[in-house]
């Protein structure tokens, strides 16, 4: 459960700590003094979209934190382990600060996490019912999902096995579509690919082909002169001119050699020379045999230019290297493989579709058969809570028709749809035109119940979903919450004291008003705080003997039952 609640600088509230327990706890206060910020703090823990308004007037950040703990090996424990965090003495804390500036950071186990994150950590942890989910309940695929979330494992596990093979048959269909509806493009297409390798295969270039021909041209079309500067070298390192390098490093070794023996650094020095020596004549002969060697073909220089001409034509079309016009021939043939094949893939689709749109009908058609016996039972629980709420002719039906074009959706072929009607002889009629605001509340409070009743999630809490409800209604409504906290943690935030009666812990939300800056303050209620509260929700006043007497009342009849 949620064990610890920490506002600070959030809209109106200045700073607040709520100690939550098991239970029903309930958050009052009068209107605007921020009792929905407790809300909007578990909005902001739960990966919700940052706002800068929620940064208190003045303030450099606005910072949320809770305390939660979890079950040892858990899959919120594996998720926060992965991101970096960890969960100490099976507790995890949970941050979000946003600053004024309109940056946010979230935390989970003392890692910075992105807060894509925490809704992926929260969802396992819990499931806020607000006035917001009243209109969403009201949209054809939110009722969908809810009758779906009640029908429960059964539901889930066809649809486990529906899913990947209605992806396969929808997949196949796209493809047929894009194979016949773009025949001539493909056509045209593959043209081009044939042409294209029909170039390449014409010139077949090898790998590395063009450096190497780039560096037999320059050899070829410049071999006079190499010859020239070749045999000039040689001339200049072994001619018989007397001047050449061979013969002015032979006399310098013969003036050293005739002191051979008196210095070892001389010696040293003696014997580099000798070998500077043997470099000249090797590089001597390597130069005449280069010169000698060197072969002037203007045929073979026509040849190559031609060669290195068609090399060039391709890089331009398909590459700028010969590397990349080999890939590409490479790619294009596998392109071609598949394009010459339409026909034969055309047909394969065609079997796979005809093995698996019986699979997935058949799928589709016990999913349909789930749903329908859920949205009997969906109906008759909604229709139990709502005699208790006040409305004992009012009923609930859950309609499940096949979609009128009958396409397999995602979610199979049904189309779901809650309808209402408030009293007996009435036709049913969809929720926005069969109900009123205050039938619409406490239909809506009876289909949290119901379906929050099947949540696996610990904490549950409920926003204000009492409104346009009072009297008889109202204490019902306290009553279910505080039996449905027999299991799971259940937070309200309420503005009835009918209901707030029933809670097992109760918060006081105040607002001080300086006439320059508005604040607000939580405070746990016990004894005759928790009367004077009451009453002042009962009658705007907490020092009414009356209004005490009637708070008191409630607070017996709520312990009785």
């Amino acid at each position: 459960m949620w064990q610890h609640l920490r506002l600070s600088s959030l809209g109106v509230i200045e700073s607040a700590e709520l100690e939550l327990d098991s239970g029903f706890t309930v958050i009052t206060g009068e209107t605007g003094a921020g009792k929905t910020m407790v809300v909007t703090a578990l909005g902001l823990l739960r990966g919700g979209r940052a706002d800068l308004g929620l940064v208190r007037h003045g303030e450099r950040q606005a910072r949320v934190e809770a305390s939660v703990e979890v079950a040892p090996g858990s899959t919120v424990g594996r998720i926060v382990d992965d991101a970096g965090g960890a969960v100490d003495d099976d507790v995890l804390v949970l941050g979000r600060v946003l600053s004024a500036q309109g940056r946010s950071r979230a935390f989970a186990g003392g890692a910075t996490v992105p807060a894509a994150l925490l809704a992926e950590v929260t969802d396992e942890l819990v499931a806020v019912h607000g006035q917001s989910d009243q209109h969403r309940l009201l949209r054809g695929p939110a009722q969908r999902a809810a009758l779906d979330a009640f029908a429960g494992e059964p539901l889930a596990d066809l649809l486990a096995e529906y899913t990947p093979q209605h992806a396969r048959l929808k997949a196949a269909h796209a493809r047929v579509r894009e194979l016949t509806e773009h025949a001539q493009e493909r056509a045209r297409e593959l043209d081009l690919l044939r042409h294209g390798l029909a170039e390449i295969e014409a010139v077949e270039p090898l790998e590395g082909e063009d450096d190497q021909l780039v560096a037999e041209e320059g050899r070829l079309a410049h071999a006079e002169a190499l010859a020239r500067a070749a045999l000039a070298a040689h001339e200049g390192l072994a001619g018989d001119h007397g001047t050449a390098a061979r013969d002015v490093v032979a006399v310098a070794t013969a003036a050293l050699q005739d002191v051979a023996g008196h210095d070892p650094t001389l010696d040293e020095l003696t014997t580099r020379l000798r070998e500077v020596g043997i470099l000249l004549d090797e590089v001597s002969a390597d130069l005449s045999a280069y010169a000698d060697g060197v072969e002037v073909d203007p045929a073979r220089l026509a040849a190559v230019q031609e060669r290195r001409a068609a090399i060039v034509s391709l890089q331009r079309k398909y590459g700028p290297g010969v590397a990349d016009v080999l890939a590409w021939q490479q790619k294009a043939a596998t392109s071609v493989e598949d394009l010459d094949h339409d026909d034969q893939a055309i047909a394969e689709l065609e079997d796979e579709i005809a093995r698996l749109t019986p699979q997935v009908h058949d799928l589709a058609r016990r999913m349909s058969e789930v749903r329908r016996e859920a949205g009997e039972r969906l109906g008759a629980l909604v229709c139990e809570e709502l005699a208790q709420l006040a409305m004992p002719s009012a009923r609930l039906e859950v309609a499940v028709r096949v979609a009128d074009d009958a396409v397999l959706s995602a979610h199979g072929l049904d189309e779901v749809e809650l309808l209402f009607a408030a009293n007996n002889g009435a036709a049913p009629r969809p929720l926005a035109k069969g109900a009123s605001g205050g039938e619409l509340s406490r239909l809506m409070l009876a289909l949290e119940v119901v379906l929050a009743d099947r949540t696996t999630v610990p904490t549950l809490v409920f926003d204000e979903v009492d409104a346009g409800i009072g009297g008889r209604a109202a204490v019902e409504v306290g009553r279910r919450l505080a039996r449905l906290s027999r299991g799971p943690q259940v937070l309200a935030v309420t503005h009835l004291p009918q209901v707030a009666a029933f809670a097992h812990h109760h918060f006081h939300v105040t607002k001080d008003d300086d006439g320059n800056v508005t604040s607000s303050s939580v405070v746990r209620l016990d004894g005759q705080a928790r009367v004077d509260e009451l009453a002042r929700m009962l009658a705007g006043q907490d020092d009414s003997e009356a209004a005490q007497a009637h708070a008191r009342e409630l607070l017996d009849l709520a312990q009785q039952q």
